[in-house]
């Protein structure tokens, strides 16, 4: 039984061996993949990248088998990566993680540990997204008031009804200074008393504007 986890190349390196170990790089990054259009709002194209990505790592890592200089400098290479894209959801660099991962396995002829690493891995992400594990929704409040309105602690008495928490973000002017535009992040308790939310803070500033919107998860970036 434990010699399914042996590593492919013990027994030599061969076009065989070469081509059984893309292959298994690539079924680890189809398995992320489809984690990814499941549990996510990815695009096709990175779904893409996370099939193509184990590949090219477990070539690359074939290809310096044995040469700790080479390794270190394909390891540098793969630092830059980093600094050539856009921060990304803390989800998609998990799974490029995982993808990477898998490459390196199979790069080293451990196909079967990279196989059930994937699908264990994939699983745990799957189940922890339908659960919503550790989902904490926010919004984004914006509130103009007068400048007549004295708004440090105005409102404190209604967020400590309506929210869970509360914090002041941002604080500008409009209207040549004669009103001010506030900016919270808050978690409501119940996202069902809104509209009573809203009258209340209404009264409070004058009938001016006010904009209550969800905090996208796009925000925040690892």
């Amino acid at each position: 039984m434990s010699a399914i986890f042996d590593s492919l190349l013990s027994g030599g390196f061969s076009l065989g061996m070469y081509l059984a170990c893309l292959a298994g790089a690539g079924l680890c990054g189809l398995i992320a993949a489809c984690l990814e259009r499941a549990a996510g709002d990815s695009s096709r194209s990175f779904r893409i990248s996370l099939v193509v990505l184990p590949m090219v790592v477990c070539t690359v890592i074939l290809m310096v088998n044995g040469s700790v200089g080479t390794g270190i400098a394909v390891a540098g290479a793969f630092s830059l990566v980093r600094f050539r894209s856009v921060a990304g959801k803390a989800r998609e660099i998990a799974v490029i993680f995982l993808v990477m991962t898998a490459g390196l396995s199979c790069g080293a002829g451990y196909v079967v540990i990279a196989l059930v690493f994937t699908v264990l891995v994939s699983l745990v992400m799957l189940v922890l997204s339908r659960l919503s594990f550790g989902e904490k929704k926010l919004y984004e409040l914006h509130i103009t008031v007068p400048e007549t309105l004295q708004f440090a602690g105005a409102f404190d008495d209604l967020f400590d009804r309506y929210t869970n928490s509360h914090a002041l973000t941002k604080t500008r002017t409009s209207n040549m200074g004669s009103l001010y535009r506030l900016s919270y992040t808050l978690e409501l308790k119940d996202p069902a008393a809104i509209q009573a939310f809203l009258n209340e803070l209404r009264c409070r500033n004058g009938n001016l504007d006010i904009l209550l919107s969800e905090k996208q998860e796009g925000d925040e970036v690892l």
